[in-house]
């Protein structure tokens, strides 16, 4: 088998971790884990388990113009992004997250746009706006009684400021990536973040009920502690070794498709006629905020 295709592979299995995580993490969440004590397993898993697989890569000393950034990179991507994450979860539905995670990318346009002025053409614009309206869609029509999904507006808010504060820390983690290791950047980066969040996180932490909590729920945490967290960013590692980087983004256009099929078959969510139209709205938006123009002949 060549590099190509496992590193094709790789991106598919993150994807596919990431896709199946949506409702994996929903099943446990507020009755054994809140949102935020999860935030403390998680952050404190990884950060142990990169500090430990970076005995194996280079050593490297951090610039001290640097830490401002990592800094900021780690409030972003480790502290704001997951807490709204998880948050969110918690309050609306793994179809919901699954879709409105996808904006990223149109996050990722217009945040470039406006910090490091990058042009945004006729199909980027339409983009933008069609992955709004699905997302506005979601939030102000969406919602659902049910009782595992409080507060469904609010949840799904949290995503779309997820998806922002990625889209931000996307954009600020770029140089830091082509000047240090990967296994450097983010022993720090899960470091740093831990401590960002670590008041918010500990309550809901102190308050699990870890002797009263069934087997499953303990083998869904090392699933969102190993998979969600720390494997998937190995095989996304991986993957652009062969790969570039516009090919494993493409991969995120396949985690709502996995996202809903394993919610749907699960029991764990159903399709609506708002869902439907907001899924196709925002994939059709993240489709035409990341193609490429035409060169001119």
């Amino acid at each position: 088998m060549s590099k190509r295709t496992l590193a094709i592979l790789a991106a598919l299995g993150a994807t596919i971790i990431y896709g199946i995580n949506h409702t994996v993490a929903k099943g446990v969440m507020p009755d054994h884990v809140g949102a935020f004590g999860f935030i403390m397993l998680r952050l404190g898993g990884a950060t142990i388990l990169f500090w430990a697989i970076s005995i194996f890569g280079p050593k490297e000393r951090i610039e001290k113009k640097d830490w401002g950034r990592i800094l900021l990179c780690s409030l972003l991507g480790m502290a704001i992004n997951m807490l709204a994450f998880f948050k969110g979860l918690e309050l609306s539905t793994p179809i919901n997250s699954s879709v409105l995670v996808t904006i990223t990318p149109i996050m990722v346009v217009a945040l470039s746009a406006f910090f490091i002025k990058e042009r945004i053409t006729w199909n980027k614009g339409l983009g933008i706006f069609m992955g709004f309206i699905g997302a506005l869609g979601l939030i102000l029509f969406g919602a659902e009684i049910r009782q595992d999904a409080p507060n469904i507006p609010l949840g799904n808010a949290l995503f779309v400021v997820n998806a922002t504060v990625y889209g931000s820390y996307l954009i600020l983690i770029k140089k830091l990536i082509e000047k240090y290791h990967p296994f450097t950047l983010m022993k720090w980066l899960f470091t740093i973040g831990l401590v960002l969040a670590f008041p918010i996180t500990l309550p809901e932490f102190l308050e699990i009920e870890w002797l009263n909590m069934p087997v499953w729920a303990y083998g869904v945490i090392v699933f969102v502690v190993v998979g969600t967290t720390f494997l998937t960013y190995l095989f996304n590692v991986f993957a652009l070794t062969e790969l570039k980087a516009s090919t494993v983004g493409a991969f995120i256009y396949l985690q709502p498709l996995i996202g809903i099929l394993f919610a749907l078959f699960s029991g764990k969510d159903h399709l609506t006629l708002v869902k439907i139209l907001a899924t196709a709205l925002v994939l059709l938006g993240v489709y035409l905020a990341s193609k490429k123009p035409k060169p001119r002949s």
